[in-house]
């Protein structure tokens, strides 16, 4: 009898599934879900009902354009993307120009209204204010244990305050302390809060990251309207009409030993573009990495120097290894006459007022990555605070590229992320702080009137929820971006 009970204890026994089984694998949450989580919360509140169509394109997969390359068969590349049924963007952006030649200096000189300012700041209270609530609950029971009652009886613990109400009410605080000199020499002078404890050094709070958007302007600043656009009579780019999904051929091998044309998603041709390089000017690509703005500028055949930097080896390599591919020559000859590549932290160069044209175009949170790729994705858990410091960084950088660029150079600052936070709030700090701490002075061009012949090909934001600059949004029928570009010119 009792073998009998053994064995149907044996049978009621039930195997745990290994990790990889869907069961479990269902319960985890990878970084791309707590990026469409975060997107959902702040996004949602910022774009309001706009936010369902933008989801559904950033979940969707992007729509590229084709750069084709100066120095391999151009000839023969331009005749194979048209013979596919691909469209000169120079063309499109002409006709389109044409037909709004009546109404395209309308907007010259009008001021811009700012209607997202209210949003963020609510979203920014709310943040706060749960952040505060995860910190110092105050849900404490009315009945506590006999040593509780008869403490708080005697006065010495109220164990219903938060920590903030019981530092202010403690007026017979210690401040005598005496230090062992084993353990050092120093004073201690004043009281350090929980907050500030071993182990809390490096915490950031998430309400933090949203108040780099600032409606206060505590700096002079200028918005003047930009009437000067042109994509460049040698510079090919190549995409199909709106709401054509269609691949574009691989690139193939050159008779030169370059490949044909570069595939890059169409919102990034806009910051290079917009940088509006002359012939001869010194250029910087301040985050250069994986190269394809600063190639697109070297197919313009008008930097007189350009220089790509990144701070990260690998990310320099890469640099390396795409002008190796699409350059003739490259270590030979471009890399000693036209083209450097340099390994450092843009916020650490000192090359000051050496600049004609700089683009910045910084790390930020890659919305479109975040939400499609677990590999490398900023919203690891183990990377918070990394991302809720990206504003700092992204600020820090834009500065002292300001300090690198020429009086009367332009520069222009570009993310790949939704965030007014990283946009509009970062350039608000940067310009801030570049004007406290050595009083130079910029002007914002407004480039809403020269991108209007871009309207059916991107679908940008309304230029009234915007402070500075641009925002192309992701959209099923033309699925670029996301990419956010802001042009400054340095007046001093």
């Amino acid at each position: 009898m009792l073998l009998q009970i053994r064995k149907v204890s044996l049978l009621l026994r039930r195997a745990k599934h290994s990790k990889s089984h869907w069961s479990q694998v269902q319960k985890k949450q990878f970084a791309r879900d707590r990026a469409l989580e975060n997107f959902d919360d702040f996004y949602g509140q910022v774009y309001g009902n706009r936010w369902k169509s933008i989801r559904v394109a950033l979940l969707s997969e992007h729509k590229y354009m084709a750069l084709v390359n100066q120095f391999g068969d151009c000839e023969r590349t331009v005749a194979e993307l048209e013979a596919d049924g691909a469209i000169n963007l120079r063309e499109i952006y002409a006709a389109k120009k044409r037909s709004l030649s009546g109404t395209f200096g309308e907007r010259a000189g009008g001021d811009k209204i700012f209607k997202m300012d209210q949003r963020i700041e609510a979203f920014a209270e709310n943040r706060e204010r749960q952040e505060m609530e995860r910190l110092y609950k105050e849900d404490v029971p009315e009945v506590g244990t006999r040593e509780e009652v008869e403490a708080k009886e005697e006065g010495s613990v109220d164990f219903k305050k938060s920590l903030s109400k019981t530092l202010q009410d403690d007026k017979e605080m210690d401040f005598q302390r005496i230090i062992d000199p084993d353990f050092g020499t120093s004073a201690l002078h004043e009281f350090i809060p929980a907050t500030k404890l071993k182990g809390m050094e490096d915490y950031v709070p998430e309400s933090d990251h949203y108040k780099y958007y600032s409606n206060s302007a505590d700096f002079p600043v200028t918005i003047e309207m930009e009437n000067s656009f042109e994509i460049p009579q040698n510079l090919d780019i190549y995409t199909y009409e709106r709401g054509n999904c269609s691949d574009f051929r691989p690139p193939r091998n050159c008779s030169t030993g370059v490949l044909s044309h570069f595939l890059l998603d169409g919102a990034s041709i806009l910051p290079a573009l917009a940088l509006d390089v002359q012939p001869g000017d010194r250029v910087l690509d301040a985050c250069a990495a994986p190269g394809g703005k600063s190639l697109l500028l070297l197919q313009t055949l008008r930097p007189g120097t350009l220089v790509c930097n990144d701070v990260q080896e690998s990310r320099v390599n890469r640099i390396r290894k795409l002008m190796g591919s699409y350059l003739y020559d490259f270590s030979a000859n471009w890399k000693q006459k036209r083209c450097f590549i340099t390994h450092g932290d843009a916020r650490n160069l000192t090359e000051y007022d050496m600049y004609d044209r700089i683009l910045v175009d910084v790390p930020c949170t890659t919305d479109r990555h975040s939400v499609m790729e677990n590999d490398n994705n900023i919203f690891k858990s183990s990377r918070v605070k990394e991302r809720l410091r990206l504003p700092e960084l992204q600020a820090g950088l834009l500065a002292n590229c300001l300090r690198l660029l020429r009086p009367g150079g332009s520069l222009v600052y570009s993310t790949c992320s939704l965030s007014p936070v990283q946009n509009d709030g970062v350039v608000h700090m940067a310009l801030s702080n570049v004007f406290n701490d050595t009083g130079m002075t910029v002007t914002v061009r407004d480039l809403s009137q020269v991108m209007q012949p871009f309207s059916d090909m991107y679908k940008f934001a309304y230029p009234n929820t915007l402070k500075y600059g641009q925002l192309v949004l992701p959209f099923l029928p033309v699925n670029f971006g996301p990419m956010y570009f802001c042009k400054l010119v340095r007046n001093n």
